[in-house]
């Protein structure tokens, strides 16, 4: 088995400032494979569409990535200090995110979702700085409703093709190859000893957070809006 990356040293050293994230994290997923995402779809969604705007791009990730590989003093104080930016600026979606993972969830599931959500929240930061309102709580709620509608209205249509998560994927492409990349590596390093069930459940507390964060996202003055959100 290959060995985690440097940055477990941060997640896990005595006296880290980690919030409510502080008592969940173990064991972190490694990073093997990227998951190919198809982009060519017709949209038949109860999701409400990203808006172009609000996209991240593969080179925020790769930062994410990169900043999350280091392992000196320097990075881990900006670890601290993202922690604390996402318990600061987005307090409602942070408790919802420790609701949705303060679960009886194996240890290594729970552990990649409080990566995921970290690593999510940093990669937004990173695309969009401070043009990201704050989600309310009923936002955040609209939001689960609507991933549930449309699950909902999948499992009813026995010709549809897609699931809930491959619209998602379509809408933030960069962000859902990344989730899944670690999501596999996860399964694949621990396929003996994980609950899928729980990794499931991870999954979805991350999807919720990258709608939710996706339909936050300041519209640039000036910038045109696109029919399907004036539809949506």
């Amino acid at each position: 088995m290959a060995e985690h990356p440097n940055w477990i040293s941060s997640f896990l050293r005595p006296g880290a400032k980690l919030g409510f994230f502080a008592r969940y994290l173990t064991l972190p997923p490694e990073a093997l494979a990227r998951a190919s995402l198809t982009s060519v779809w017709v949209r038949r969604s109860a999701i409400r569409p990203v808006p172009g705007y609000a996209k991240v791009q593969a080179y925020c990730l790769e930062s994410v990535r990169e900043s999350l590989s280091e392992d000196d003093e320097d990075a881990r104080t900006q670890l601290d200090d993202a922690f604390e930016r996402f318990e600061r600026t987005q307090p409602a979606l942070a408790n919802r995110v420790a609701e949705g993972l303060n679960k009886p969830l194996d240890e290594t599931a729970l552990a990649l979702g409080y990566f995921l959500t970290l690593a999510v929240w940093l990669a937004f930061e990173q695309a969009h700085s401070h043009h990201i309102d704050e989600v309310k709580a009923q936002e955040i709620d609209a939001t689960e409703q609507l991933l549930a509608l449309d699950e909902e209205l999948r499992r009813a249509d026995p010709a549809e093709a897609l699931d809930s998560d491959d619209i998602i994927a379509m809408e933030q492409p960069h962000l859902l190859e990344f989730v899944h990349e670690h999501i596999d590596s996860t399964l694949e390093a621990h396929a003996h000893d994980i609950d899928v069930d729980d990794v499931h459940a991870v999954y979805r507390v991350v999807l919720v957070e990258i709608l939710a964060l996706s339909y936050a996202v300041q519209r640039p003055a000036g910038y045109p809006m696109a029919k399907v959100e004036l539809l949506a």
